[in-house]
C-alpha cells in the first residue's frame, strides 16, 4: 500500500461496492455494465411492440421500459450489490398482452394493476422467507415445463406475428406465404441472431434486429425517421392501474400467474448468475439474497405504476459477470445506459414486427431447452410436463398452461398412489386452478 493509499483509503466506490475485496476495478465494471446492456438492450425495441398488441402507447411504453430498467437495476446494485440488470421480462409481457388483455378480456390498466398486486405479494414472501417453501413446494419437472411452455408461446407469438404461421379453417394454423419478404426477414433474422450469439458477439441479439430493419427499409417494410430524439411522453401510461376486478377469480389468477412466472424465472436467474460470479458463501448459499429479491419486488411494482409490463431479473445478465463483473456497479453502469438509451425512440420506432419477432423467436428456443431436463422416466411427472407447455401455445395462454399442468400433475400422482409426490401446496393449487376452469 502506497502512502497515498494510508492517507486516503480506499475510493468512495471501493467503499461502497467492495470493488477490491470482489477481485475487480472501475474500468473491468465498465465493460461489464456495456456487455449486459448490449445483451439485453433489445427489448426496448421489443417491448412497445408487444405491448403495442394490448392498445397501449408505444411511445410511453417504450420511455417506461427504459425507466423501469434503469430504476430496478439500480435498486439491485446499490441495495444488493449484485451486477444482475433488471427490464421488463420476455413471456411476462406476451402474457399481459395476449393473455390478459386480448383473450381474458382485460382492459390494459386492469393488467397492470395485476401485476402490481403480484409485486406485492413477491415483496412480502420475499421479507417473510415465505418464497423458499413455495420454491420447493412446486415440483421441478413443472418448473422446467412453465419455462419451456413459456417459450413455445413466445415462439408462436412471433411466427404470428411474421407471418409464417397463419390461420386455417381446415387446421387451425397453417403456413404462411413464404414469398412474401415479411417471413423471409423474421427467419433471416433468427439466423443472424443465433449465429451471433453462438459466437459471442456482443449485442448479437441487436444486430440482427437492426440488419432486417435495415433490410426493410428500401422494401417499405420499415421507414428510417432518426435515431436520436428528446424521449416521449410517459403520460399515456403513468399511474393508469385499474383495480375494479381485484376481487374477480379471474384476476386472482392473472396475478398468482403473473407472481409465479417471476419467482420461479427471477430464482433461477439469481442462481445462475450468481454461481458464475462466484457469489456464494461457503455452504453454497447466496449471499444478500433477501435484499435481491426485495429489490425485484420493487421492480414489479415500479414498472406497472409507469406502464409497463412485470420487470423482471435478465439472464443476460449473465454476460456482464463473464465479463469480469463482480459487484453492484456493474448494474449501475447498466442503469445509466438505459436512461441513456430514452434518447433513441425514433430508432425504437423504426423496427418492425417481423424484426422483433426475429429476437422472439431466437428467446423462445434458447427457453425451450428446458424440455430436456425433465424426467422423462418418470411418467407422472412427464406427462403433465408435456401438458403444460404445450397448451400454453396452443390456448394462447400461460395461466392456462400452468392451471392444466397442476391439475394433471395432482391427480396422475394421487391415482398412480404416489401421494408423497403430491404436495399439499401443488393439491391446493390444483384445486385452484380447476374451480377457475369449472366456472369459466
Amino acid at each position: 500500500m502506497t502512502s497515498a493509499d494510508k492517507i486516503h483509503g480506499p475510493s468512495v466506490l471501493d467503499r461502497v461496492f467492495g470493488l477490491t475485496q470482489s477481485g475487480t476495478d472501475l474500468r473491468t465494471e465498465f465493460v461489464a455494465g456495456l456487455t449486459t446492456f448490449l445483451t439485453m438492450v433489445y427489448i426496448v425495441f421489443v417491448n412497445p411492440n408487444i405491448l403495442g398488441n394490448a392498445g397501449m402507447d408505444k411511445g410511453a411504453v417504450f420511455v417506461a421500459t427504459c425507466v423501469a430498467a434503469a430504476a430496478s437495476t439500480l435498486v439491485m446494485g446499490l441495495y444488493a450489490n449484485y451486477p444482475i440488470a433488471l427490464a421488463p421480462g420476455m413471456g411476462l409481457n406476451a402474457f399481459f398482452a395476449f393473455t390478459v388483455v386480448l383473450a381474458m378480456k382485460f382492459t390494459w390498466q386492469q393488467a397492470l394493476a395485476a401485476v402490481f398486486c403480484s409485486g406485492v405479494i413477491f415483496f412480502f414472501i420475499s421479507v417473510f422467507r415465505v418464497r423458499e417453501y413455495i420454491i420447493n413446494a412446486i415440483p421441478r419437472n413443472l418448473k422446467l415445463a412453465i419455462s419451456a411452455g413459456v417459450g413455445l408461446f413466445l415462439g408462436i407469438i412471433a411466427l404470428e406475428e411474421s407471418k409464417i404461421v397463419v390461420a386455417s379453417p381446415a387446421t387451425l394454423v397453417t403456413l404462411g406465404d413464404l414469398r412474401e419478404p415479411m417471413p423471409l426477414l423474421c427467419l433471416l433474422g433468427l439466423v443472424i441472431v443465433t449465429a451471433l450469439n453462438y459466437r459471442k458477439i456482443i449485442g448479437g441479439t441487436l444486430l440482427g434486429i437492426l440488419a432486417v430493419t435495415l433490410i426493410g427499409i428500401p422494401l417499405g417494410l420499415a421507414t428510417f425517421s432518426g435515431i436520436a430524439a428528446l424521449p416521449p411522453s410517459l403520460r399515456p401510461t403513468l399511474l393508469q392501474l385499474d383495480f375494479s376486478r381485484a376481487t374477480d377469480l379471474s384476476f386472482l389468477i392473472v396475478v398468482f400467474s403473473f407472481l409465479f412466472v417471476d419467482v420461479f424465472d427471477n430464482a433461477g436467474t439469481l442462481i445462475g448468475v450468481t454461481h458464475r460470479a462466484g457469489l456464494e458463501d461457503a455452504d453454497g448459499n447466496l449471499t444478500r439474497m433477501r435484499q435481491a429479491l426485495i429489490a425485484d419486488s420493487f421492480a414489479a411494482m415500479f414498472g406497472s405504476l409507469i406502464g409497463t409490463s412485470t420487470t423482471t431479473s435478465y439472464i443476460e445478465s449473465a454476460a456482464g459477470v463473464a465479463a469480469g463483473g463482480r459487484t453492484g456497479l456493474t448494474a449501475v453502469f447498466v442503469a445509466l445506459l438505459f436512461l441513456a438509451a430514452l434518447f433513441f425512440a425514433p430508432l425504437a420506432g423504426m423496427v418492425p414486427a417481423y424484426a422483433s419477432s426475429a429476437a422472439l423467436l431466437y428467446v423462445a428456443c434458447v427457453m425451450a431447452c428446458g424440455l430436456a431436463e425433465i424426467e422423462w422416466d418418470d411418467i407422472t411427472e412427464a406427462a403433465p410436463a408435456v401438458v403444460a407447455a404445450i397448451s400454453m401455445p396452443l390456448t394462447y395462454s400461460i395461466a392456462t398452461g400452468i392451471g392444466l399442468g397442476f391439475i394433471t400433475y395432482a391427480l396422475a400422482k394421487l391415482i398412480a398412489g404416489k401421494f408423497t409426490d403430491a404436495k399439499p401446496a401443488v393439491l391446493v393449487l390444483a384445486a385452484i386452478f380447476a374451480v377457475k376452469f369449472a366456472v369459466g
